[in-house]
C-alpha cells in the first residue's frame, strides 16, 4: 500500500462533495509527473490525504482512498471541457485518472501551518517551498502523523 496527497480547491471539489458523491473520478490533472505517479505507481486501496488548496486555511480536510485502477481521462477528448487536449487521443490517451472514494472528514483542517509544526513531518512535500504538484507521495509515517492530528483535533 501507498499513500499520497491529493490537493483540490475546495470551491472545485470539496471533501464534503466526495463525502456527498462517495466515489469520484479525479479528472483534469495536466502534469506529468502527477499524471505518471497516478499511472504507474497509484495501485486500488492506497490511501489519500484529501488537501484543500487556496483556501483559508490551506490544509488536509479528510482521507479517501484509491478505488479504480488508472484510466484515460476523457475530459481530454471533450471539445467542450477546460480539460480538452487535442493531442490526446483514445487510441493514445496522454492523460490519466484514477478514481478516489471517501473515507472521512476531519472536524477542523490539518492546516499547513500545522503540518510544518509537527514532528516528524519536516520532509513532507507539501510544506516545502515552492512545491506545487497536485499529487504528491507521502510516506507511512507522515500519513498517519496527520491522520491523528485531523482525528484529535
Amino acid at each position: 500500500m501507498k499513500y499520497w496527497l491529493m490537493k483540490t480547491e475546495p470551491n472545485v471539489y470539496s471533501i464534503d462533495d466526495l463525502k456527498k458523491d462517495k466515489r469520484e473520478p479525479w479528472d483534469g490533472i495536466r502534469n506529468y509527473q502527477a499524471r505518471n505517479f497516478m499511472r504507474d505507481d497509484m495501485e486500488v486501496d492506497d490511501m489519500v490525504l484529501f488537501y484543500h488548496s487556496n483556501a483559508k486555511p490551506a490544509g488536509v480536510a479528510g482521507i479517501a482512498k484509491i478505488c479504480s485502477l488508472p484510466y484515460p481521462d476523457p475530459t481530454a477528448f471533450d471539445s467542450t471541457s477546460k480539460y480538452f487536449d487535442p493531442k490526446s487521443s483514445e487510441a493514445n490517451p496522454t492523460w490519466i485518472l484514477v478514481k478516489v472514494e471517501f473515507v472521512n472528514k476531519f472536524n477542523d483542517v490539518v492546516s499547513l501551518d500545522d503540518l510544518r509544526a509537527a514532528a516528524g513531518l519536516s520532509e513532507m512535500m507539501v510544506i516545502k517551498k515552492g512545491m506545487r504538484l497536485s499529487i504528491q507521495p507521502v510516506t507511512k509515517k507522515e500519513f498517519n502523523i496527520v491522520k491523528k492530528l485531523g482525528t484529535k483535533k
